[in-house]
Order: structure tokens, then sequence, then C-alpha cells
């Protein structure tokens, strides 16, 4: 699959319009993006359906296409959660919506501690069986939460956990600490959100200035606000000289960051315009130098976020 992915959360059938979602699927087709990732409570399945329909007539083996479950999709007490009822029932939702046969990689948005674990690898393993998925993964959950999950999946048999989705970037490091060895050592490969830290790592949020118009800062949604912290934007705005002597936009010095771990397979990219994945892709093979990483590492000294008890998407 490709290093960089297009993901849906808040453009898709929230942030833009279905035409500009179609524009921007196509143009990441078009410059080699095969990985698309969404999830069932991106706009309360909106995202997954436009999806579906930008997608429909394209060739199925020729994408990697991935969702997730977990989060309430209705004020139902069962229409939540990792049991095996709304596994089961949330899949075929989901394949309606995206109008396939089976996803590649199906994913707990979060982990659930109101069902044993047992009970949750159980139902994941029956819908790899069923060839509704083909892998099963994980986003947010922490190192000992997939380390039980891998031990379980070994005594029982049943299909390992192959991703872990964790929010990652130069200012959001938190998975480094223990997630990304443990994952390391059981060949789990992290499939990384917000690597642009929330649009923030492109430099178009400056210090003492509104944020852009049409920017997820100006549509209110979608940016943290340590991001947009004065000391956080001012050094952003240090890293340009860096960028510029890469050769490199900001947001492809940003994605290459991330792609340079070698713990991670991918990194996700949101977009509302097709020339901002264009640009993203531009990452894809690069290799900054040790020298510059170093640099990055001193600007960022004390903007970086790396306490685990910080909550993701």
């Amino acid at each position: 699959m490709s290093e960089v992915a297009l993901g849906n959360w808040v453009t898709h059938g929230g942030q833009v319009g279905e035409e500009a979602a179609s524009t921007c699927v196509r143009a990441a087709l078009d410059a080699g993006i095969n990985f698309f990732d969404t999830a069932d409570i991106y706009e309360i399945g909106a995202a997954e359906s436009i999806l579906g329909k930008i997608l429909e007539g394209v060739p199925r083996h020729s994408y990697v296409l991935a969702t997730k479950l977990f989060w309430p999709m209705s004020n139902e007490v069962n229409d939540r959660g990792l049991s095996r009822k709304h596994i089961m029932e949330s899949i075929d939702k989901s394949l309606a919506r995206l109008r396939t046969d089976y996803v590649d990689l199906y994913q707990a948005h979060r982990y659930d501690s109101n069902v044993p674990l047992l009970e949750t690898l159980r139902a994941f393993d029956d819908v790899v069986r069923s060839g509704k998925a083909l892998y099963i993964g994980v986003s947010e959950w922490t190192a000992d939460q997939i380390k039980r999950a891998l031990e379980i999946a070994d005594d029982m048999r049943f299909d390992r956990l192959v991703t872990n989705q964790p929010q990652y970037s130069m200012l959001w490091r938190v998975p480094e600490a223990d997630i990304m060895p443990l994952c390391r050592k059981e060949q789990v490969g992290q499939i990384v959100w917000s690597p642009l830290a929330m649009g923030v790592l492109t430099g178009k949020y400056e210090p003492g200035k509104p944020p852009p118009q049409g920017s997820r800062g100006a549509y209110g949604q979608g940016v943290r606000r340590d991001y947009l912290e004065r000391r956080t934007l001012e050094a952003v705005q240090q890293l340009k000289p860096l960028a510029r002597d890469a050769g490199l936009s900001m947001a492809q010095f940003a994605i290459a960051w991330v792609l340079q771990n070698d713990n991670v397979s991918a990194a996700i990219i949101g977009a509302t315009r097709p020339e901002q994945v264009v640009d993203n892709v531009g990452a894809s093979g690069i290799r900054l130098d040790r020298e510059v990483m170093e640099r990055i590492d001193d600007i960022l000294a004390g903007c970086v976020l790396t306490d685990p008890s910080l909550t993701g998407k």
C-alpha cells in the first residue's frame, strides 16, 4: 500500500461537499495513493457513504480500504462499543455504506473496557474468517492493551492485530515511549493520523493572526488548542527555512519526518483541495539528514507533547 493514505475525518460530509471530496479522491488515485481510511462515526456514516460512492467503479483490487468502529452511532445502548453484537452488525452496515464486499482493514477505534477482550477478539476473528475483512487493527490503544490482545490471539489462534493507528507528528510523540517499541518487536505497523498536527505544521497558522479562511481552525473543529499556543506557532515558523533548504513544502517536510520512523507503515492525510493531496504525496520516499532531524528537535524543544495520558481523536 502507499506510504501516504487519504483519510476523511472532518472532511467528507463535513468540511467539504461531495463534489470536492470526489475531486480529492480522484487526485489521490492519480497521484499513486491506493490506501483510504475512514470510520463509521465520521459524520455518523456519511463519510463512509461518500467514499463508497466515489470509489464505486474503481477496480477493488487496486486500492486498500480501512474503516473503524467503536463510538456510539445512535442513542441505542447496543449501537456502540466492541461487543460481539455491535461488531457483527457494524461491519455489515459499513460494507453497505462503502459499497463493497469486504474491507482490507477493520479497526477498533478505541479500547472497550466494558467488554471482555476475548469477546472482542473472537468477533474480529470471525469477521476475518467470514471474508468481510482481511486484517484487523486498533486505534489509540495503549501498549498494555495491544500486548494483551496479541497474547490472547496467540493463545486462541486468532488472527493477530497487524496495525495500530495513533496520532503521531513532530509535535505529538506519545507513541514513541512504549507503543512503538512493542509494535516494532511484534511486527505491528503504525498507520498514523494527523502527521501535520491538524494542519499546524504546514505553517499556515501564524502567531497573533486569525486562522486562515477555510482551514480546520476556522471551521472550528479538528485542531488541538495546545497546538495553537503562541510558542508552538512561533517554533513552527522557524521550521520553514529547514523545509525550504530541503526543497520541500512544509507539509512534505512534516510527513517525511513521520515516515522516517521505521515502525510507521503509512501516514494518513486529510485534504479539502486536490492540490493538497498532490503536494502531500511528494513526501513519499524522502529521507531527511540526521542533522536536520536534530535541528527539528532543537527548534521544537518545549513544544512536543509526550504524555501518554493525553487523549487523541
